[in-house]
């Protein structure tokens, strides 16, 4: 988590103690008639994901919370931007809602001018539910046993150690691109049609490294069949406490992604702080904790306006990375 989120972070948890009193002192008439039924959470991804993984790690809580049944519902397609302009084009009534991520609310807008839906016009942030960082993982029998060694190898042979991601434009491959861009190496990135191909072929040697969930990769790792080199994130990770960030050896060094629900920008304000309140409370569940952590990932407390201006600072950075390394992406399909 980097030094803006983690002061964002730190202001959310203070802000869950003032909230919980808010929404004690509002009438009850004013939440009584909300939700009326079942919740909808779109997941514009498929099943099995990380996105779906958190989706689901959060919607029995916050049901509960809510007094309704919160149902997850996999629109994948298109980066996530079809389960997105879905969200987008709903009642704002709170009844829908998106599982955003960095990928659907920063990269997409940044990379793809044909995009049918804007984050700033069409969604409002909601609350923030998780932060996971990405795991680089290579090959067991490449040279390299750490990201020094990734380095080193890359300065030592320019052009010729290569990255797979699952296709041009994902946060995946602009964490190769960060790499690159920080070590000022040039390494050759292999695009592939999704993540499961891609860490086929590293797991074959086809191809020298990659970046993904730990929660995909983690087990892939404890068997044996790939090497960890490094985590993205800004601290080290409970599943896997033996492996260094990249900024142990590569300062400022962080990419790392985040999850937050968004809603239709015409959702009612009073709608949204009610439901800022739950997820918040969800969210601190040790369940929920253990839960996330087990994926990687950690509790990520910020209110509507903090996840605002975590799309704002996010989009900021990855749009300088984007623009000084001439990064384009593969069409929406």
């Amino acid at each position: 988590m980097n030094q803006h989120l983690r002061e964002l972070a730190q202001h959310g948890v203070r802000l869950l103690v003032a909230i919980s009193a808010w929404a004690a002192s509002v009438p009850a008439a004013a939440q009584a008639g909300y939700p009326t039924g079942p919740v909808r959470l779109v997941v514009p991804f498929t099943a099995g994901g990380g996105t779906d993984s958190v989706a689901r790690v959060v919607s029995q809580s916050l049901g509960k919370r809510l007094g309704q049944l919160v149902v997850v519902d996999n629109r994948a397609g298109g980066a996530g931007a079809i389960g997105t302009l879905a969200v987008a084009q709903s009642a704002g009534d709170g009844h829908n809602l998106l599982l955003g991520s960095n990928g659907t609310m920063v990269l997409n807008p940044l990379l793809h001018r044909s995009l049918k839906y804007n984050v700033e016009k069409d969604l409002v942030p909601v609350a923030s539910i998780a932060s996971v960082p990405y795991l680089i993982v290579a090959h067991p029998q490449f040279p390299a046993r750490d990201i020094l060694g990734l380095i080193d190898l890359a300065r030592a042979k320019p052009g010729q150690i290569t990255f797979a991601s699952p296709g041009s434009g994902t946060t995946n491959h602009l964490v190769g691109v960060l790499l690159q861009s920080m070590t000022k190496t040039d390494m050759n990135h292999v695009p592939y049609r999704g993540a499961a191909p891609a860490m086929n072929d590293v797991v074959s040697g086809q191809v020298n490294f990659m970046s993904g969930d730990l929660g995909t990769l983690v087990p892939m790792v404890k068997a044996g069949k790939l090497r960890a080199l490094a985590v993205t994130g800004s601290k080290r990770v409970t599943a896997l406490p033996d492996v260094p960030t990249v900024a142990e050896t590569l300062a400022g060094f962080e990419a790392t992604g985040w999850f937050g629900i968004f809603a239709p920008r015409s959702t009612p304000r009073p709608v949204i702080d009610r439901l800022a309140t739950e997820i918040a409370q969800a969210v601190a569940g040790p369940a929920v904790v253990q839960r996330l952590e087990e994926i990687g990932g950690e509790p990520l407390v910020l209110n509507s306006d903090q996840l605002g201006q975590l799309v704002v600072t996010e989009s900021a950075k990855w749009k300088k990375v984007i623009t000084e390394n001439k990064v384009t992406a593969d069409a929406l399909q």
